[in-house]
């Protein structure tokens, strides 16, 4: 996978910032390879969309390592993101991300994650 240091952040991230009744934190219990395959493969998918829309507002002094992790909370309005960061096309990364749409990632019958 081209972008797997970005689809990692991002994975991370959701976990992170999101829980249920049960659990503050997802990532308190789950872990990245606890995401259900079909989960999986849409965060794929969103991540290289975004990396291939965003590459024009990309610059070679932006934080790269952090690019999946602000887009998770950009794109799910957490508050942070892009357009607080230290990017230089900060507005434009933002309503890049905020085109996505939000994601709430749940527990499945399973025990798997998914995001709805």
């Amino acid at each position: 996978m081209k972008h797997r240091d970005e689809l990692f952040s991002y994975l991370t991230t959701a976990l992170w910032s999101s829980g249920d009744r049960e659990y503050e934190h997802l990532d308190g219990t789950f872990m990245v390879s606890d995401i259900a395959d079909e989960t999986m493969k849409q965060a794929r998918k969103d991540i290289e969309s975004f990396m291939e829309r965003a590459a024009e507002f990309l610059h070679p002094n932006d934080p790269t390592s952090h690019i999946g992790h602000d887009f998770w909370l950009t794109r799910n309005g957490h508050g942070a993101g892009f357009w607080d960061g230290d990017y230089v096309n900060g507005d434009k990364l933002t309503e890049l991300s905020e085109q996505f749409g939000e994601l709430t990632p749940y527990i499945g019958d399973d025990e798997k994650i998914y995001f709805s």
